[in-house]
């Protein structure tokens, strides 16, 4: 199985953990269903293939199990176990058997795959380890998509994720669409959807839900680790400041990022105008902007920028809010007043900006 998708066969359709049925009528089994239910977008359909993304660990598999049983009072609903097994931690195989072993349980097909993130690291300029984890994960899920047919991939990020990634971002240097956070639902590739029902459930409750339930979920030691940026703000910001003097503090973040999320919706439709009036896409990748056809409002252009990082798929990992405003003083040299702007600067990613008259190239090396 090892080096490319592996396929675990179907068993009987019903669960195997008793403790289900027993637990049907508790606060935690059945609130935990129905705050599930809530986050499923309107497009979802059981009867066309849904993509679960399981790590093994208490969210992955609490939406697991809680869709499973959704998805029980649906006629020919088809769901399907997706794990991607890194070459991080030694322990990897040992989750990837968990996990197809829960597939199995239920009676899901399960498919994985081995993807090596250490020697793709050299190759993969400006990314980091999780930047690139999650890339090559969700790269494996659009294979898979588009393979069965599937129109959604359900993953289990929850509110607590958001306030860390609004935080991550907001202090990174992000700009108003950073901190807009993760969406509940989102393009993942060409009528694919990612989607997020756990965004609105803390924590806490996925592994409320298991223990109901009476599953054991893996625990990823290197979730711990503190010179990994997100594991830092969680284990040293949000839970500290969450006992102490700021015990609402993931929610205050959340209410921030929907704020922004509502700001930048509207906002959007002028960044579309100001990359459709401003700026050139050339045959050889190379991007040209002019501040003509962008106008007199700079403080859009940041904002402009990310989404033309977006679009590209260029890294955006270490593109700080420093970057951003010396691009734009870039664009607007000449018509904004200040310091100096250099004629040519290397970005975060192995993206070249270039001085130009009236505007700015940007090209990936």
């Amino acid at each position: 199985m090892s080096g490319g998708y592996a396929r675990e066969p179907y068993s009987l359709r019903f669960y195997v953990a008793t403790k289900c049925l027993e637990m049907s009528n508790s606060k935690n089994f059945s609130g935990f269903l129905e705050d599930v239910s809530r986050g499923l977008p309107l497009s979802w359909d059981w009867r066309q293939p849904v993509i679960i993304g399981v790590s093994g660990g208490a969210d992955s598999l609490a939406l697991l199990y809680s869709l499973a049983e959704l998805s029980r009072g649906e006629n020919n609903a088809s769901v399907v176990v997706a794990h991607v097994e890194y070459d991080l931690r030694v322990e990897a195989s040992c989750d990837r058997e968990c996990v197809v072993q829960h597939a199995e349980q239920l009676g899901f097909p399960c498919y994985w795959k081995k993807c090596r993130v250490q020697s793709a690291q050299g190759a993969q300029q400006g990314d980091g380890t999780e930047a690139l984890a999650r890339r090559l994960r969700y790269d494996f899920f659009s294979e898979l998509a588009f393979e069965i047919g599937a129109r959604h991939v359900a993953v289990g990020h929850t509110r607590d994720d958001q306030a860390e990634t609004i935080l991550h971002r907001l202090l990174r240097g992000t700009g108003l669409g950073g901190v807009a956070g993760m969406p509940a639902t989102r393009e993942l590739s060409e009528g694919v959807s990612l989607v997020r029902p756990l965004l609105h459930i803390r924590r806490q409750q996925p592994r409320d839900f298991l223990q109901a339930i009476g599953q054991a979920w893996r625990d990823d030691e290197s979730n711990q680790q503190l010179h990994f940026a997100r594991n830092f703000l969680r284990h040293r910001v949000l839970a500290e400041v969450e006992r102490g003097p700021y015990p609402a503090a993931v929610e205050a973040l959340v209410r921030f990022g929907e704020q922004a999320s509502a700001v930048m919706a509207s906002r959007l439709q002028k960044i579309d105008a100001v990359i459709e009036k401003g700026v050139e896409q050339k045959n050889d990748g190379k991007i040209l902007i002019h501040q003509k056809g962008i106008g007199d409002d700079s403080s859009i252009v940041p904002e402009a920028l990310i989404e033309i990082w977006k679009r590209k798929g260029w890294p955006r990992q270490e593109l700080s809010s420093k970057h951003l405003n010396q691009l734009t003083e870039m664009i607007f040299c000449g018509v904004l007043k200040g310091a100096p702007v250099p004629n040519a600067v290397d970005l975060p990613g192995g993206i070249h900006a270039r001085l130009l008259a009236g505007g700015v190239s940007l090209q990936q090396k």
